[in-house]
């Protein structure tokens, strides 16, 4: 009599190959996903960046203020920001109304780009 054996499940090189598929998967895409998080955290920072900007603009022109004024915290919010942004954990400095605000956190690539200068035929 023969007993007939009924096997379930994988075998060991059945899930060594499936471990390494995702192995090569997450190398491939952590990467990518670190990349996209610091891009988004300096778009964030560069939003927040004209934002202030904005803000200490509209500020001198309601106001009348000097070029070289700084406002304080307490007349910018609630009236022109809603509240004081962040750039990680550290708060923006308000820069003079001739100023461009800049990252607390000293990134170099957290700057708000001049503008180009126009291309005269």
């Amino acid at each position: 009599m023969m007993l007939k054996m009924n096997r379930k499940g994988f075998t060991l090189v059945e899930i060594m190959i499936v471990v390494a598929i995702i192995g090569l998967l997450a190398a491939i895409a952590i990467p990518n996903f670190v990349r996209a998080r610091t891009t988004a955290q300096m778009n964030a920072c560069i939003a927040n960046l004209k934002q202030i900007q904005g803000a200490v603009q509209v500020w001198a022109i309601d106001t009348g203020a000097a070029e070289d004024a700084v406002p304080t915290e307490a007349q910018l919010i609630p009236a022109y920001l809603k509240s004081m942004p962040h750039c990680g954990t550290t708060a923006y400095v308000i820069p003079a109304v001739n100023a461009d605000p800049v990252c607390p956190n000293n990134l170099d690539r957290h700057t708000i780009a001049a503008p180009a200068a126009p291309v005269v035929p």
